[in-house]
C-alpha cells in the first residue's frame, strides 16, 4: 500500500465542550501506532490538569504551553502584549515542529481562540499550513474558527452544546475538566 503523504488538517471548533479532548483521542491513536507527536497549547497557562500530565506518560509525545491564560476584555495593554508574545512564540515552535520530518502529527490546541483574541494573525496560521512538511497530520481546535480555517482543513467538526454542568453551578472536576 502506497503511504499518502498528502496532510492532513482537522478542524474541532465550536460552542461545545470536547474539542481538545477529541484532539487528545487522536494522540492517543497516534502513539498507538508509535507516532511522534507534539501538543502546543494555545492560550492555555497551567500544567496542573489530568491531560499534562497524561501527555507527559506517554511515548513520543512533546507538550508545549504557549499561553498566558485565557484571554479577557478587561485586560490590561502589557497583559495583552504578553498573551501576543506567548502566542507568537508558540507558532514559532509549530512551524519548527512542522518542518521536522520526524514529528508526524501536530496539535494545535486553541489556535482558533489565539486568532479570535488576535493574539495571532489569521494569515499567519494559514501561511503555517501551507508551509508544512509533507505527511503530517495536523489538529486545529477552538471556538470561533474563521471560515479560512474551515476551507483549508479537509476535516471539520463543530461541537455544539445542548447543556453544560457549569451553567447549573458545577465546578471544574478533576477528570472531566480538569
Amino acid at each position: 500500500m502506497e503511504k499518502n503523504v498528502k496532510n492532513r488538517i482537522i478542524l474541532l471548533t465550536g460552542q461545545g465542550k470536547g474539542k481538545t479532548s477529541s484532539a487528545l483521542g487522536m494522540v492517543l491513536r497516534a502513539v498507538g501506532h508509535q507516532m511522534r507527536v507534539s501538543v502546543l497549547q494555545f492560550v492555555k497557562k497551567t500544567r496542573n490538569t489530568g491531560e499534562a500530565r497524561a501527555l507527559a506518560l506517554l511515548p513520543g509525545v512533546e507538550h508545549l504551553i504557549c499561553g498566558n491564560g485565557f484571554v479577557t476584555p478587561q485586560e490590561a495593554a502589557e497583559q495583552r502584549e504578553n498573551h501576543c508574545h506567548a502566542a507568537t512564540e508558540g507558532l514559532r515552535l509549530a512551524k519548527s515542529r512542522l518542518a521536522d520530518p520526524s514529528v508526524q502529527m501536530i496539535v494545535l490546541d486553541e489556535i482558533c481562540t489565539a486568532i479570535h483574541h488576535h493574539l495571532l494573525e489569521e494569515q499567519e496560521v494559514l501561511d503555517l499550513l501551507t508551509s508544512a512538511s509533507t505527511g503530517k497530520i495536523i489538529i486545529l481546535t477552538g471556538r470561533h474558527a474563521p471560515q479560512s480555517l474551515i476551507n483549508c482543513a479537509d476535516t471539520v467538526s463543530v461541537i455544539e452544546s445542548a447543556k453544560h454542568g457549569f451553567e447549573q453551578g458545577i465546578d471544574a472536576q478533576p477528570g472531566v475538566e480538569l
